[in-house]
């Protein structure tokens, strides 16, 4: 496996600016199926096991209680094996499923208090949600799926037409403009699902699995091509995954479900270098630990005299570390906006790989 943090990504994390509000702000958020499912809040039961809880009140609880915060300019990763609750979490944010109970803000939207005619308006202007079916309409051209959000909001042909082509470039389909999705590969077809949320310059994107009916090859290409989006346009993307190379490769932070709750939520560093119990420990534990951990996890503070050793940014991973340190009887200083934070010795690296499958 060649799980890697990529610099791009790491770059993106420190720019994002986490001093102001977020942009979505979840809290409490519950998700509970069943008859009188509002009466189980609040009493023991809430905190049975699924199994138990059905079998004494005939509900699931498909969210437990989950808070969260997401900042402009972020990729959010939710990930968990089928039934952890991650869809219907991404669901309750915008209202396709009502949440039970809980706190939702969008964009400074209430989100839980908005009435129908507002939540229309969000989800036409401010959220757009790509999902794993491509959803996409059989008879009309590539263009015409594209421009069909803007359609909806009463954008004139001209304009509508002129912001698919514009949209269309950048997902690299211009050239398909006209043809129909059943002329189109499954990559290329999701490229337009991608695109046609793109086109209505929504403040967030919503992904729910959408590679996962793809091929390896072409999963990794449309990942590539989120990155590049998310790096060309800074939106603010939640991405929903079961698949731990994935989010580790897409996301600032990841919050790792498990029966309707958040057990772990950090950095890719954080699930892969100190993950919060045995259940996180088996998702990551054939993540090489090298191709995730950087120099600003191993690095410790220099003794006198040991800064005048070779230098690496201290975003660098471990593995792209690793042959400086080899070669250097002296530590490797961590540099940051030009000075050293820290010092890296073989030591470190040793004890940072030790146990590692890759």
């Amino acid at each position: 496996m060649t799980t890697t943090t990529a610099p791009a990504a790491l770059d993106r994390a420190e720019r994002i600016d986490r001093t102001g509000p977020p942009l979505i702000h979840a809290e409490g958020v519950w998700k509970i199926f069943g008859p009188h499912a509002d009466r189980v809040l609040g009493t023991p039961d809430a905190d049975l096991p699924r199994a138990e809880l059905r079998a004494k009140t005939g509900c699931v609880a498909a969210v437990r209680d989950v808070s969260f915060d997401v900042w402009p300019g972020e990729v959010f990763v939710v990930m968990g094996l089928s039934g952890s609750g991650k869809s219907t979490l991404v669901r309750t944010l915008i209202r396709l499923i009502e949440p039970t109970a809980g706190h939702i803000t969008i964009a400074g939207q209430d989100v839980t208090a908005a009435s129908s005619a507002d939540l229309r308006q969000l989800r036409r202007h401010t959220v757009s949600m790509v999902f794993q079916h491509f959803g996409l309409l059989a008879h009309r051209r590539v263009i015409d799926n594209v421009a069909f959000g803007l359609e909806v909001q009463g954008v004139s042909k001209a304009e509508r037409l002129a912001r698919a082509t514009e949209v269309l470039k950048l997902v690299g389909l211009e050239d398909s403009a006209n043809q129909f999705p059943d002329q189109l590969s499954g990559g290329m077809q999701q490229r337009v699902g991608v695109a046609r949320a793109f086109v209505v310059d929504p403040k967030v994107m919503l992904y729910d699995e959408p590679f996962s009916a793809l091929d390896p090859l072409i999963r990794r290409d449309m990942q590539d091509e989120v990155c590049r989006l998310q790096e060309e346009t800074g939106k603010t993307m939640v991405f929903i995954t079961h698949d731990l190379p994935e989010a580790l490769r897409l996301g600032d932070r990841i919050a790792i479900m498990r029966d309707g709750a958040i057990v772990q939520l950090g950095t890719p560093e954080d699930l892969v270098g100190s993950p919060a119990d045995e259940y996180v420990a088996n998702f990551v534990r054939d993540i090489p630990r090298s191709h995730v951990l950087t120099l600003r996890w191993i690095m410790r503070p220099p003794a006198p005299g040991e800064e005048d050793g070779p230098t690496l940014d201290v975003r660098t991973t471990v593995k792209n570390a690793i042959s400086v340190i080899a070669a250097n009887e002296r530590p490797v200083s961590a540099i940051e906006n030009g000075r050293v934070v820290g010092v890296v010795d073989r030591d470190a690296v040793l004890q940072a790989i030790a146990g590692e499958d890759g």
